[in-house]
């Protein structure tokens, strides 16, 4: 038994250990190096002038270590049809679960220790004192293990394994580390979800019911429906949002609301072949070129309406002007280049 589930854990780790060359490909890595030196420089001058209130200091401290702390799941790597074949072995599958949430907070308690250790040296220049800093790494390693033994107890019901549950979390665990790759390439086994989301019914009624437009009603359709293209969406606009509202330096924060479109918009490319599989879509009695078109006009008037936003948080001439001439250059080339590119 241990060593059917340390194969699959070796064989899950070399699936996904494939992709990372393509996670960290050159730009994306100078992307990171570049994120990586603007922060430190902002780290050390705000060490160098601390303002007198600190109490959006403190606000933001705790909102990292309450997300720090959220952060992990329980890796058992339980399958679906173990509920018939190894339920006899029920009693030693408790033991595998006990010794995956062990692991868990290992892995992850080391992980809530780096973040501590990062945010040392402005704890330090906020008054705490190292006796403090001691305190403050047990009480965090004693929440992080009861959240953890917290998540471990929905595995459990009476003293016996709620099937359904474990192979439920696992699935879902595995699809979201599935679902960060397929940000940068295409990833085998993954499955997406779809939402009716009623409340978005208005912007999908809106759209000219002709046979000129019924790609663009479908792409809308699954942007809005998918559990993987809204989400992306509204993450990556949150983070533009932060950048706009927050870094001082006007071309940094355009650079950075510009490069969240670019990646959004690249990730919305997808869209393009969401249908493929549906064989009813290649009966459609209409020319085939009306699908490039309609992708170029959904994606171009997304990038309008998230222009139309970052528009009002630009509090610059010279922003607004970054802002409309980049995202043009997205739009009116880049889109038109990779549509193209497509269908070639």
């Amino acid at each position: 038994m241990e060593q059917l589930f340390n194969n699959r854990r070796r064989e899950f780790f070399d699936k996904t250990s494939r992709y990372l060359r393509y996670v960290l490909n050159d730009h994306f890595v100078l992307v990171l190096l570049v994120l990586l030196g603007f922060m430190l420089v902002q780290y050390r001058y705000l060490l160098n002038h601390l303002p007198e209130n600190t109490f959006a200091i403190w606000i933001v401290i705790g909102f990292i270590f309450t997300i720090s702390l959220n952060l992990g799941s329980i890796a058992t790597y339980v399958e679906p049809a173990d509920k018939q074949f190894l339920i006899v072995k029920e009693d030693y599958m408790m033991v595998i679960i006990h010794q995956a949430t062990h692991r868990a907070f290992f892995f992850w308690g080391a992980i809530q220790l780096i973040i501590l250790i990062i945010m040392v040296p402005i704890l330090l220049a906020l008054g705490l004192s190292h006796l403090h800093l001691g305190v403050l790494v047990v009480l965090l390693l004693l929440i992080k293990y009861v959240i953890v033994k917290k998540k471990a107890s929905r595995f459990l019901n009476h003293d016996r394994l709620n099937w359904d549950d474990l192979i439920t979390y696992e699935l879902k665990r595995k699809q979201n580390i599935l679902k960060f790759y397929s940000l940068f390439t295409t990833v085998k086994g993954l499955t997406t979800s779809v939402k009716r989301r009623s409340y978005l019914d208005g912007l999908l009624n809106k759209l000219p019911k002709h046979h000129k437009k019924i790609w663009l009603y479908l792409f809308m359709r699954a942007f809005l429906r998918s559990g993987d293209y809204l989400g992306l969406a509204i993450r990556l606009l949150i983070l533009s949002t932060i950048s706009l509202l927050f870094v001082p330096n006007p071309i940094i924060s355009i650079g950075l609301a510009l490069l969240f479109n670019y990646l959004l918009l690249f990730q919305l490319l997808t869209l393009f072949n969401h249908f493929d599989y549906h064989y009813l879509t290649k009966t459609y009695p209409i020319d085939s070129s009306l699908k490039a078109q309609n992708m170029f006009f959904f994606l171009r008037g997304l990038t309008l309406s998230l222009l139309v936003i970052e528009l009002l948080l630009s509090f610059s001439v010279l922003g607004a002007l970054l802002l409309i001439g980049g995202n043009l250059l997205i739009s009116e080339l880049y889109l038109r280049y990779k549509v193209k590119q497509m269908i070639d």
